[in-house]
């Protein structure tokens, strides 16, 4: 993990990522690629070629204004010693991530998301479901401050399902990368309901010919998947949740039901993402 790309608005939200990404820059000597994309108004923006002109005065008002936000933000206490490379792109948010995420060749993209009101909303419509539906590096997602980032647990979550393998030797590096305890969870519905020795075959099955070797095979119990997720991650200390993202499908291959907005609410963990 030697570049590490962190998006930013600026924005309380923003700043808990950025201090995540702080932390595993300190820990594994990467630095960190901060960006920040100005979405000029329509009216800036060139309506015969759809371009956006860097060059009119209100464009460099913008930047200028983007450079001291950045200047504000670099004598951050916990920003000292991490080489950072400052970034200011006139795009629109998402491209302008992969773009930059590409031209970098970054290890890791790290994101600060809000997501109070709901897990799907988190998600869905936002340019963080983008990046983490499209995303060829992983994708860390942070919706509160974390104090330490000292994660004791990976839980990764899956069906066990063939075409998820690659995504299963990703997620378990990274686990040995961070020296997290590392969870197979596969949540049992009513609805799709297997015994434990079929789970335990499926699985077994799924892990063959990889190069995952120390884990705990869980399998949890509950109304529905996403319910079965929060619940077991919650009742694991400094945990972290990975899961498969199925390019146009993202989340909503795993995902196919809906939420509380109070289950949500107590259940703040961070989660990271590996694209299939």
């Amino acid at each position: 993990m030697k570049k590490i790309l962190v998006p930013t608005d600026f924005s309380s939200t923003a700043e808990h990522a950025l201090k995540v990404a702080a932390k595993l820059a300190k820990k594994y000597d990467s630095e960190i690629y901060l960006l920040h994309m100005l979405e000029l108004p329509l009216q800036l923006i060139d309506p015969v070629s759809g371009n956006r002109n860097q060059n009119l005065p209100e464009s460099i008002f913008f930047m200028k204004l983007a450079h001291q936000r950045f200047g504000a933000l670099m004598k951050k206490s916990f920003l000292k010693g991490i080489k950072i490379h400052e970034t200011v792109l006139f795009h629109q948010a998402f491209e302008g991530i992969m773009e930059v995420s590409q031209q970098y060749d970054c290890d890791i993209i790290i994101m600060g998301s809000h997501g109070a009101s709901g897990f799907k909303k988190m998600f869905i419509g936002s340019n963080t479901e983008k990046v983490v539906r499209s995303s060829n590096v992983p994708v860390l997602v942070i919706k509160e401050e974390q104090e330490d980032f000292d994660i004791d647990n990976f839980i990764f979550a899956t069906d066990g399902e063939e075409v998820y393998k690659n995504t299963l030797e990703a997620a378990y590096n990274f686990s040995e990368m961070i020296s997290a305890k590392f969870h197979l969870l596969f949540i049992n519905t009513p609805n799709k309901f297997l015994t434990s020795d079929e789970v335990k075959v499926r699985m077994g099955n799924f892990i063959a010919n990889t190069k995952v070797e120390n884990y705990e095979l869980h399998i949890f119990n509950d109304t529905n998947v996403e319910r079965g997720i929060l619940n077991f991650a919650s009742k694991k200390e400094k945990s972290l949740i990975g899961m498969s993202t199925h390019g146009r499908k993202g989340l909503a291959h795993f995902f196919n039901g809906s939420i509380s907005e109070d289950l949500v609410h107590h259940a703040q963990m961070p989660l990271v993402t590996f694209k299939i």
